[in-house]
């Protein structure tokens, strides 16, 4: 993971060097080698795909010419990815992003006790319906959406036996499948709150300026570019839904054609897809992923 914009870019040597000295952990040998059962913990996965993102987009930025304000009208991020969007827009350090994440990741273990908490992902269901499926089962236990990731894809979040009811119960809804995900922890809903105001604690000590083009809020699906509302808006969204299909309907509806995801992956870009076909995704993760964007550019 990030071994080949590691090699290829000075640039991007940088930004995994500022990581690792920012997190006093050598997190871009655990990217590169493993071993994976280490980097898929939370609190290493979190910064881990932050420095793929920001070495790939400071690359493009130093090494290509892109320039954020000319060349786009927003930026935005799925749950972390918020953090590595404020970092690509300079309104948060990369270094303060990996710290943050870092503890972000620890928070949300520690909220909740390891098998207590479950997330699933219920397939051919809208929000509404989903919602519908959580309030029928919970029993007293929460359970609740926690991502809108669009074209009939929602994830809901709570306490493992609420989230395995819903499992069962989504068929009864018009889901076509309901999977339960390999998660450590029920993300995106109200057991997160100590999380989240540890998080609060964190960010009121760091500094956030105003990002150079505006960031579309997981939790409003609206655009903002005040630093106080920024960070009052990334401690709610520890608890709350992450309103994926909205924003990027949102963008869409203020002149957005295209999207460019910069990271790991292409996820992202799929979900644009499916939620609206006429917009167009690009998926930037490798050094020939740069070369091509920076041509077309």
């Amino acid at each position: 993971m990030g071994r080949e914009l590691h090699t290829a870019f000075a640039t991007a040597r940088e930004v995994f060097g500022e990581i690792d000295e920012a997190l006093k952990q050598n997190l871009s040998r655990l990217m590169f080698e493993g071993p994976e059962a280490d980097l898929i913990l939370t609190e290493n996965a979190q910064p881990a795909l932050m420095a793929m993102s920001l070495a790939a987009m400071r690359v493009m930025e130093k090494e290509g010419g892109l320039d954020l304000k000319r060349h786009a009208a927003f930026v935005a991020g799925h749950s972390l990815g918020e953090y590595s969007a404020l970092a690509a827009a300079h309104a948060l350090a990369i270094a303060d992003a990996a710290r943050l994440l870092k503890r972000r990741g620890r928070a949300m273990q520690r909220a909740v006790p390891v098998g207590i908490g479950a997330m699933a992902a219920l397939l051919g269901l809208e929000l509404d319906a989903a919602r519908t499926v959580a309030s029928e089962v919970a029993q007293g236990e929460v359970v609740e959406a926690a991502n809108d990731n669009g074209a009939g894809q929602v994830v809901v979040s709570g306490h493992r036996a609420a989230v395995e009811r819903a499992v069962v119960h989504a068929a009864s809804r018009g889901a076509k499948r309901a999977i339960m995900l390999p998660v450590s922890a029920p993300f995106h809903c109200a057991l997160m709150e100590p999380a989240a105001r540890e998080m609060a604690e964190a960010l009121a000590d760091v500094a956030l300026g105003e990002p150079l083009v505006p960031l579309v809020a997981n939790v409003t699906a609206q655009a903002v570019r005040d630093p106080g509302e920024i960070k009052e808006l990334l401690v709610k969204q520890v608890t709350g839904l992450v309103r994926w299909r909205e924003s990027i309907l949102y963008m869409k509806t203020h002149g957005v054609t295209a999207l460019i995801e910069v990271g790991a992956g292409r996820v992202l870009s799929g979900l644009a897809k499916r939620i609206d076909r006429d917009l167009t995704g690009q998926s930037i993760g490798t050094p020939a992923d740069i070369e091509a964007f920076l041509k077309a550019l």
